[in-house]
């Protein structure tokens, strides 16, 4: 936990104070180990970053004395599309998406998504919130990603990708394609990009993504595990540094 991550409720009568007696609390506690009069890292959900100066600490409770005088770390510059992986392999990719700043993640239906992977908790509001504020923390950023689903593959394709990707170029991941990520430099401006599943989307998925809006590109001559291949589209681009 590389930032303490606070709640408007955590202020005591709207002033600048704000008490911490959750898990986070346990964390400083156990972890940090702060004494009074120590700066630690911390921000608003949603809003800026800054510091919080150790006003009191117990074993319940941590007080401590905020001012947030830092914007939130910059978002990237691609919205991921993602077959809905594996529930085993979800929470990590969550984590992994929040860590990098992305600002929306859509998980998509697939032809290789098994259907089973619809019912997972993981899928559940409070689970995905769970495993981005552990890639927030860990990335020291405020702001949540936000994570949409939709389990119908054609709907979405024909009825809202467009819409999604506005004046933004849109990429579909597919080994067959013969241009490259690095080649045809999809840095070069925000970007949707389409991801699938284990094994890839079939040929009419990768047809109507491409009948729609979509340009197929490569990630290399190697097949990758999903986790992988978001991680590698990612960091085709990274958000720039705060001036």
């Amino acid at each position: 936990m590389n930032i303490i991550l606070l709640r408007k409720d955590d202020f005591i009568h709207n002033s600048t104070k704000a008490l911490i007696e959750d898990d986070r609390f346990v964390h400083i506690l156990r972890v940090i180990k702060p004494n009074v009069g120590q700066s630690l890292k911390v921000g608003l959900l949603g809003e800026s970053c800054g510091y919080g100066i150790v006003e009191s600490i117990n074993s319940k409770r941590v007080i401590i004395n905020v001012v947030l005088n830092e914007q939130a770390p910059n978002r990237h510059p691609f919205d991921i599309v993602l077959a809905l992986p594996r529930p085993k392999m979800l929470r990590r990719i969550l984590r992994t998406i929040a860590e990098y700043g992305v600002d929306n993640l859509h998980l998509i239906n697939s032809a290789r998504v098994e259907k089973s992977y619809w019912q997972s908790p993981l899928l559940q509001q409070e689970k995905i919130h769970d495993a981005l504020m552990a890639g927030m923390e860990r990335s020291k950023d405020t702001i949540m990603t936000n994570v949409w689903l939709h389990q119908r593959f054609r709907p979405f394709i024909e009825d809202e990708l467009a819409q999604i990707c506005g004046d933004r170029s849109c990429w579909i991941t597919d080994m067959s394609a013969t241009r490259s990520a690095v080649d045809i430099d999809i840095t070069s401006k925000p970007s949707i990009v389409i991801i699938g599943p284990e094994g890839g989307f079939v040929p009419f998925e990768i047809e109507l993504a491409i009948s729609t809006i979509a340009q197929p590109i490569n990630l290399g001559g190697r097949t990758l595990s999903v986790d992988t291949a978001v991680t590698t589209v990612l960091a085709q681009a990274l958000p720039k540094k705060q001036d």
